[in-house]
């Protein structure tokens, strides 16, 4: 049925039923490629996705051009900033782009007004998933500010390999997902070679000693 998707998003099922015939009946399940770019600074969003399958990334590029990823939007998650310029009508500030396949249910603009504005259920959805990002979003900016680089790579390197020992990345995308420059990020992964933790070749870092970095991932420098 086309409202089986809701079952993958359980604070959509305290809505009353009218509002979720609204809902199911109004949006629209897509289907978008990998590399697309699916939102940019100075567009405005026409839909809130909530993403059923596959992954979007969201970045921001400085008046100097250095780019920093800011969150990612996995299955079962809407993203926070469509959520943010849907409700104080302004345009995107950063991009979302998808980095694999994905299915996304499109909420049109008119229907999340309405909903936010009738709907106790949804709208605490809503807010309850935006409290979250924003959270998320304030670990980022601590991270930047006071963390340590190789702290942080570590981390990085264990999130992007999930449960693989291999990052199929290139320094400069490195860079971008720490928010830091291509040569920082140089300088310490030839350190985590020299410490025998990982292999490089081009494009790849192969994760050799994963309980090395993961001690160095687990460290509180304070």
């Amino acid at each position: 049925m086309a409202s089986d998707w809701i079952a993958q998003f359980p604070g959509l099922s305290r809505l009353e039923s009218a509002d979720r015939e609204v809902l199911t009946r109004k949006s629209a399940v897509v289907a978008v490629p990998e590399g697309t770019v699916i939102f940019g600074p100075g567009k405005s969003p026409e839909n809130l996705l909530l993403l059923l399958e596959g992954r979007v990334r969201v970045q921001q590029v400085s008046e100097a051009g250095r780019e920093i990823v800011l969150y990612r939007v996995e299955a079962g998650q809407s993203c926070v900033l469509t959520t943010a310029c849907l409700l104080a009508h302004e345009d995107y500030s950063a991009e979302g782009i998808a980095e694999t396949d994905i299915r996304a249910v499109a909420i049109p603009r008119t229907v999340f007004d309405e909903l936010v504005s009738l709907s106790i259920a949804f709208r605490n959805f809503i807010f309850t998933a935006y409290s979250r990002r924003i959270t998320d979003l304030f670990q980022v900016i601590e991270d930047i500010a006071f963390q340590r680089v190789d702290i942080r790579l570590a981390q990085k390197l264990l999130e992007l390999a999930r449960e693989a020992d291999q990052v199929r990345a290139t320094h400069q995308q490195l860079s971008v997902e720490l928010g830091t420059a291509r040569e920082v990020i140089s300088r310490q992964l030839g350190e985590f070679q020299r410490r025998g933790w990982i292999g490089q070749s081009r494009g790849v870092v192969d994760l050799i000693d994963r309980a090395g970095l993961e001690k160095l991932a687990a460290f509180d420098p304070h």
